[in-house]
């Protein structure tokens, strides 16, 4: 690609973007993608010679190494100048919807008919393995839906795949395709030194104001190598006589590695002094818009500096033993909408069960163009992979937008890496995913998630909370928007569980894990029960059982396993004395990984089977999740 795309890299950078290099995150900036990551030394070749400080000559020679600023696929916590991190194929594209869907809905709030703030495109290049992946169909659909015709999407049409040329696994006219799902298309049929072919096809782009658009570009992998046009040029190295022949076809036979002429830095830095100008006329409007609009201007400001307003967390709802039960999905619902009012960079949705996960904002509006592209719900549709990718891309967008995404827990399987991507990128995106366990009953084992909760605690940095309760629902929830470099993920109920467990405490959650009840420091207790979500219940249930027989009994919640492995040593030593061996821990989900908490001779309540349909209260008895089977558990342990 490096070789392919070089003068359609070279033109974006050079003649297209708006960008300034010595300010690389100015908001106004044009986003550029680099959908197909492996070909990620292209990106870099052109963040150095648009004089982005990340990437020096050095830089370049150290490409893939260990600790160099340029590693195998483009890192957005690596490289300044990179907006998002892509490798796994079709991830950038929904990342580039998602960009592009941001500057939209801030467009449509912050702009006045005398003065744009938001005004800048996304553009994004994919790969043929891009256009096989279902999460770049999903995305593409979305954006053509969602009229986003700021988005330029250019295909870099080289005819290979790591495995041979793509005739072996795609016969489809890709263009038709995107024709269909409702894009501008064009094509390019030869980019050689046909610079006018793609700007002219950028003008195109610029001039359509109700599709997003997509280039076709037909290229030649691996151009002047004996590789060249054939899959050997899609990965590896070239030898030594490959070079010396390619260098010589350009005349370039007695130059050194990496010399380049000082021609080509004059030519390609002009751009940083445009740059420079750009951001200056922003800052001239961005004054003016202050003057003239000084409460939208403060609202705005706010979100550009990722900062939320003092006491924001005031607004969460408190519950008391008095109110009515309800699931902590429904907790969760009552937490977002009061959220929304007072965090206007909270945006999002749902893939199309919005009413069954409780994810929407009431009285905000749903994002449409031209209806209503304000609107800060996103109607996702049946596209769990998009929605994700998709909330990758408003979250490192930089507006301070902060995207929720909601499904069922066992379809994170369809998202799974996306939310990888989450973590790894530093994007706080929200995840509620709810029905998380077999207590969602009917729907049965194709829907009831068993091993999902011990996959997702796997994912370094994602914080998983499991609350029990509203007030926990309420912590979580005060956490995860603190938390705003890295994704949060809180599995809810579908069934009701007490709106207020005696003992549990909402700033409590901020640790991850801490005493319900039979706090003493004076007297160890005999036996520790530790549960999440509504099997505290039972675990504060069977501890009122075993108390009223003599027993000394600590109940314990553990609704977020990484923050509480965060905590010091001494209070995880309060909280789960070494001392007192005797542990039960009760999750209906996967036992995977709760060794670690109730020790080798405590005992693990799990489920290692797939679930089973019936009424929910049934399914729970089934696996012993009741009150008594925990009781019986527990004295089972005491008598060894």
């Amino acid at each position: 690609m490096a070789l392919g795309m070089a003068e359609v890299a070279y033109f974006l950078y050079r003649h297209a973007m708006r960008y300034n290099s010595t300010s690389p995150k100015w908001f106004n900036r044009d986003r550029f993608v680099l959908s197909a990551g492996h070909g990620c030394l292209l990106q870099y070749v052109c963040l150095h010679f648009a004089s982005f400080q990340s990437v020096q000559i050095e830089d370049l020679k150290c490409l893939c190494k260990l600790g160099s600023q340029t590693p195998g696929h483009p890192e957005n916590v690596v490289t300044q100048g990179i907006e998002v991190t892509t490798g796994p194929l079709g991830q950038g594209v929904a990342n580039a919807v998602g960009l592009a869907l941001a500057e939209a809905n801030l467009g449509a709030r912050y702009n006045k008919p005398d003065v744009a703030v938001v005004d800048h495109r996304t553009y994004c290049i994919m790969g043929d393995g891009c256009s096989m992946e279902g999460i770049s169909n999903e995305s593409a659909s979305l954006a053509a839906h969602w009229k986003l015709h700021k988005l330029t999407l250019i295909y870099d049409d080289n005819h290979n795949t790591i495995d041979g040329s793509t005739d072996l696994a795609l016969s489809e006219d890709i263009s038709a395709r995107f024709e269909a799902l409702g894009w501008n298309t064009i094509t390019m049929d030869n980019s050689e030194g046909n610079l006018d072919a793609f700007k002219n096809a950028l003008i195109s782009a610029h001039s359509e104001t109700r599709k997003p658009t997509f280039i076709r570009v037909k290229t030649i992998i691996g151009k002047l190598s004996k590789k060249e046009g054939t899959s050997k040029a899609h990965h590896g190295t070239f030898d030594d006589d490959d070079v010396k022949q390619m260098k010589q076809r350009v005349k370039w036979d007695d130059r050194e590695p990496f010399h380049v002429i000082p021609m080509v830095y004059r030519e390609t830095r002009a751009q940083t002094d445009i740059g420079g100008r750009l951001e200056q006329e922003w800052h001239s409007k961005l004054n003016y818009y202050q003057n003239k609009y000084p409460e939208e201007a403060a609202e705005f400001k706010l979100l550009l500096a990722d900062r939320m307003l003092p006491g924001w967390e005031s607004s969460l709802p408190k519950w008391s033993m008095s109110d009515p039960v309800d699931s902590t999905r429904g907790y969760s619902g009552k937490c977002l909408n009061t959220l929304a009012k007072v965090l206007p960079g909270l945006i999002g949705g749902s893939a199309d069960l919005a009413s069954s996960n409780q994810a929407y904002l009431h009285n905000l509006g749903d994002f449409k163009q031209p209806d209503s592209p304000w609107g800060r719900n996103i109607r996702y549709g049946v596209r769990e992979h998009a929605m994700a990718g998709i909330s990758n891309g408003l979250a490192l967008h930089g507006g301070g937008l902060i995207p929720f995404a909601a499904t069922f827990l066992v379809f994170s399987d369809y998202m799974k890496n996306s939310v990888r991507l989450s973590a790894l990128s530093h994007a706080g995106v929200l995840y509620i995913l709810t029905h998380d366990s077999v207590g969602i009953g009917e729907d049965g084992p194709t829907h009831q998630p068993i091993e999902h909760l011990a996959g997702l605690r796997a994912i370094p940095h994602l914080l998983l909370f499991r609350p029990a309760d509203g007030k926990e629902t309420a912590g979580a929830y005060k956490v995860a928007i603190e938390n705003r470099s890295v994704p949060s993920l809180l599995a809810l109920s579908r069934q009701k569980v007490a709106a207020n467990v005696e003992g549990t405490l909402a700033d409590a959650v901020r640790k991850g894990g801490y005493i319900v009840s039979n706090k003493s420091e004076k007297e160890l207790p005999e036996i520790i029960l530790i549960g999440t979500r509504s099997e505290l219940c039972l675990c504060e249930a069977s501890a009122n059982v075993l108390r009223k027989e003599g027993t000394r009994v600590r109940v314990v919640s553990l609704v977020c396993w990484r923050l509480f492995d965060r905590q010091p040593r001494d209070y995880k030593e309060f909280v789960l004395p070494s001392s007192v061996s005797k542990r039960v821990s009760v999750e209906a989900g996967s036992p995977l990984g709760w060794k670690e908490y109730v020790g080798d001779e405590g005992i693990v309540m799990g489920i290692d089977d797939f679930g089973s349909s019936g009424p929910y209260s049934e399914v729970f008895n089934k696996y012993g999740f009741t009150e008594e089977n925990v009781t019986k558990t527990a004295k089972s342990l005491l008598t060894k």
